[in-house]
């Protein structure tokens, strides 16, 4: 295969069987990581920046800001490096070392909020200071990826279709709330497409995206402490709510069978566990993992990082899974 863009290496055809996930059923992870940039934001990304320019409002001479936690941002960073826009992400201290050391090899300019927001998350702060600076910036563009209505476009245009080309009758397919773009475009494709399957969205304890307690939260990704205006949106039949000690057992339990996925992956397949009593036997079940995990080494796979956070998650061995590759379509 030859390209002439990098952002032609998206690719929405890889799903990863595990066969011992749940007892009475495989699941079919759908793995977004292998993707340039490394996560299902590169498509968020390329839609709301090609809308934007559709709309006359991003063109030559403007630049780009924008929220994130770490992904967006990185995605951002490597759209803008290629279309010429100066590009800057404001993130806050969640943001993993290696994610932040990568937006900045792009070019992009990382500035770090430290003041918590009266959720006791970052999110309320960082568009505070988006804010100001577009105060004093008429050449600043904010994506917005809260309100922006690309974010949810770009899943039913990819995502969505994604799913049903290689499951043509999924019964269950689970899907992390972040800013609920990927949620609320893969419902609202499915709605129209395959009305059968049970969208089970999966959210962060702490997060108040869908009016649950706010609390503090250390794992980027999932879960906001102001909800997304987007949220509305979202469809889905049932909300799971997942203890971020629980992602991270997730997430060393994948790790010790082979696959390193990232802390909003374990989150998700966290959350297909605990609905597992709602599942019946040999049904189809598929799981979105929004990035792989190598980001993640000093953060949810550092021992001293996860016993300064969650002091009673035991560090006890954990059995191992097998998995299997499913058949991919071209």
């Amino acid at each position: 295969m030859i390209i002439t863009s990098p952002v032609e290496l998206v690719f929405d055809d890889l799903f990863l069987q595990l066969r011992d996930w749940l007892a009475q059923t495989a699941v079919h992870v759908k793995l977004e990581g292998f993707s340039v940039s490394g996560s299902i934001k590169i498509k968020a990304a390329l839609q709301m920046i090609a809308g934007l320019e559709r709309k006359g409002r991003l063109k030559p001479g403007r630049a780009v800001i924008e929220s994130s936690s770490g992904n967006l941002g990185l995605a951002l960073s490597v759209v803008c490096a290629i279309k010429g826009y100066p590009f800057t992400c404001i993130s806050d201290p969640n943001i993993s070392p290696q994610t932040a050391r990568l937006i900045e090899a792009y070019g992009a300019r990382l500035i770090v909020v430290n003041q918590r927001d009266e959720n006791g998350g970052f999110l309320g702060s960082r568009i505070r200071l988006i804010r100001s600076m577009l105060e004093e910036d008429d050449d600043l563009v904010w994506l917005n990826q809260y309100g922006n209505l690309d974010n949810i476009e770009a899943h039913v245009q990819r995502t969505g279709p994604a799913i049903l080309e290689q499951f043509a009758a999924p019964d269950y397919v689970f899907v992390g709330a972040g800013t609920t773009g990927t949620l609320g475009g893969v419902s609202r494709y499915l709605r129209r497409h395959a009305p059968a399957a049970k969208i089970i969205a999966v959210d962060s304890v702490g997060s108040v995206t869908f009016g649950h307690p706010a609390g503090k939260r250390h794992i980027p990704g999932l879960g906001t402490s102001e909800p997304p205006e987007i949220r509305r949106h979202a469809s889905f039949d049932d909300l799971i709510m997942v203890r971020e000690e629980d992602a991270v057992r997730a997430c060393h339990q994948l790790a010790q069978s082979g696959l390193l996925l990232g802390g909003s992956s374990g989150t998700v397949l966290a959350g297909v566990r605990q609905y597992a009593e709602h599942i019946e036997t040999g049904a189809c079940v598929v799981a979105i993992s929004p990035d792989l995990g190598d980001r993640y080494v000093d953060t949810v796979y550092n021992p001293d990082w996860v016993a300064s956070r969650y002091p009673a998650l035991h560090a006890a061995p954990t059995p191992s899974i097998r998995t299997q590759s499913a058949s991919v379509s071209a």
